[in-house]
C-alpha cells in the first residue's frame, strides 16, 4: 500500500499520460477529421468549413473557465471530461455507418471539442496545483513531449492504421469506424486510470469568491487585457500571423489525397500518414526546437521579421507540388518536410509574442485570451479555405496562401518589442 501511495505521488505516474490524453482529442478533431472526411467522400469546401467550426470551443473556452474554478475540483473535471470524450468518440464511430454520417458525426465531434477544451482548462490548472514551481519547470518539457507524441499518434499511427485496414477490407467506412472506436476505448481507459492515479492536492478545492462575483472578476481581467499598450495592434498581429497556414492546414491533406486529374497528388491514406505524421512532425519538432534556441540567444525582436518570412515562404513547396505534381514519394516528403520545418521554426516567434502580450498581472488569463484569439484566426481562415480552393484550384490556392502573408507584414513594422525580451540572460562574469 505504501509503495502504491508513493507511485501515485510521483508525477511520472500521471503527467506523461495526462498530456498524451490531452493531445489526442485535439489532433483527432482538428487534423485527422479532415483526412477522414476526405477519405469518406466529402468535398473540400464542406470539410474546411465544418472542421474549422469544430475549433470554436477552443476559441471561447475562457468564457466558461471560471465555472471550472468554482464547481468541484480540477481533478474531477479532468477525468470526467476524458470519459465524456471517450463516449463521444464512440458515438461518432457508430454514426459513420448511418446515411447522414457527416452531420451526425460532426455533432459528436463538436461535443469532443467542447469537452477537450474544458479538459485543457482543468488539466493545466491541476498541473499547477499538484506541483510546486520547481517541479512545474522540470516537467514542462515532459508534458510538451507527450503532447507531441499524441500528435504523432493521430497524424501518423492512426492515419496509417486507417489506410492499412481500408486496404485489407476495401471499406474506408469500416477503417475509420475502427479508428474512432480505438480512440474511444483509449480515452475511457485513461479516464479510469486518472480517476485512480491522480493525486489529491490540498489546494484542489472549489474557488470561493470574496466580495467580488466571478463574473465581475472575469470582466475586470478582460478590461485589464484591453488596457495593455498597443493591444489593438497585438490582436491584429495574433489574428493575422497564421492567416496563410490556417488555410493551408485544412487543404494540405485533401491535396495529397486528391486524384492527379483533380490537381492533387493521388497518395493513399497510409502514405499521407507517413508524410504528415512521421516525416512532417519530425521536421516540425526540429524547427520548433531551433526556433526556441535562436530566440533565446538573440531575443524575439531580432528574429521576428526572419521568422515571419520563414513560416510563410516554405509554403511555396505546396505550389511546386501542385504545379509539377511529382510522383517521387521522397520529393513529396522532402517538400512537405520543408514546409513543416518552416512552420515549426516560425511558430516559436508567435508563441513568444503571445507570452510578451500576456506579461504583467493576470498573465495566465491573458495568455488564455491570446491563445483564444489564435484559435479564432485559425477558425476564420480555415473556414473559407475550402471554398477558395474549389473556385481557383490547388495551384492558384497555394499562391493565395503565399499572398495571405502580406497582411501580417503590414502590421509588423508598428509592433514594439523590448530589445532583450526572450533573450537568455548571460552571467555577467562570463562577459
Amino acid at each position: 500500500m505504501s509503495s502504491l501511495a508513493t507511485f501515485k505521488q510521483n508525477p511520472w505516474s500521471w503527467i506523461p499520460t495526462l498530456y498524451y490524453t490531452q493531445g489526442i482529442p485535439y489532433i483527432m478533431v482538428v487534423t485527422v477529421s479532415v483526412i477522414m472526411y476526405k477519405d469518406l467522400g466529402i468535398d473540400n469546401a464542406e470539410i474546411a468549413l465544418y472542421t474549422s467550426l469544430l475549433s470554436a470551443p477552443w476559441v471561447f473556452k475562457p468564457a466558461w473557465s471560471p465555472f471550472i474554478d468554482i464547481f468541484k475540483t480540477k481533478r474531477w473535471w479532468t477525468y470526467l471530461m476524458q470519459g465524456l470524450i471517450g463516449v463521444s468518440f464512440a458515438g461518432a464511430a457508430i454514426t459513420l455507418n448511418t446515411p447522414n454520417f457527416f452531420e451526425t458525426s460532426l455533432i459528436f465531434l463538436f461535443v469532443v471539442a467542447f469537452c477537450s477544451s474544458t479538459h485543457d482548462i482543468a488539466a493545466d490548472g491541476f498541473y499547477m496545483l499538484a506541483l510546486n514551481e520547481e517541479r512545474q519547470s522540470f516537467f514542462v518539457g515532459i508534458r510538451s513531449t507527450f503532447f507531441r507524441l499524441a500528435m504523432w499518434s493521430g497524424e501518423g499511427v492512426f492515419i496509417v492504421l486507417a489506410g492499412v485496414i481500408a486496404a485489407k477490407t476495401s471499406d474506408p467506412t469500416f477503417s475509420w469506424t475502427s479508428i474512432l472506436a480505438i480512440v474511444a476505448v483509449l480515452m475511457i481507459v485513461m479516464s479510469a486510470y486518472h480517476g485512480f492515479i491522480l493525486p489529491k492536492p490540498d489546494e484542489d478545492v472549489p474557488v470561493k469568491s470574496e466580495g467580488e462575483s466571478q463574473v465581475k472578476a472575469v470582466l475586470n481581467t478582460f478590461v485589464e487585457f484591453m488596457k495593455k499598450e498597443q493591444i489593438i495592434l497585438s490582436i491584429l498581429f495574433i489574428l493575422l500571423y497564421r492567416l496563410g497556414e490556417g488555410q493551408l492546414v485544412k487543404l494540405a491533406g485533401p491535396f495529397l489525397l486528391d486524384a492527379r486529374e483533380a490537381g492533387g497528388l493521388g497518395l493513399s491514406v497510409t502514405e499521407v500518414g507517413v508524410v504528415n505524421g512521421i516525416i512532417g512532425l519530425l521536421a516540425l519538432t526540429v524547427g520548433g526546437i531551433l526556433g526556441g534556441i535562436v530566440i533565446s540567444r538573440h531575443g524575439l525582436k531580432k528574429w521576428l521579421w526572419p521568422m515571419i518570412f520563414i513560416i510563410n515562404l516554405p509554403n511555396v513547396a505546396y505550389w511546386f507540388l501542385a504545379h509539377y505534381q511529382p510522383e517521387s514519394f521522397i520529393t513529396i516528403s522532402t517538400l512537405v518536410g520543408v514546409e513543416k520545418f518552416g512552420y515549426g521554426f516560425g511558430f516559436a516567434a508567435f508563441l513568444m509574442f503571445m507570452i510578451y502580450v500576456a506579461k504583467g498581472s493576470h498573465k495566465t488569463a491573458h495568455y488564455a485570451f491570446c491563445t483564444a484569439l489564435m484559435a479564432l484566426g485559425m477558425l476564420l481562415s480555415g473556414a473559407v479555405s475550402g471554398f477558395i480552393q474549389e473556385q481557383v484550384g490547388y495551384e492558384q490556392f497555394f499562391i493565395w496562401v503565399l499572398i495571405s502573408a502580406i497582411p501580417v507584414m503590414i502590421v509588423t513594422p508598428f509592433i514594439k518589442i523590448e530589445n532583450d525580451f526572450g533573450k537568455k540572460k548571460e552571467n555577467p562574469t562570463t562577459e
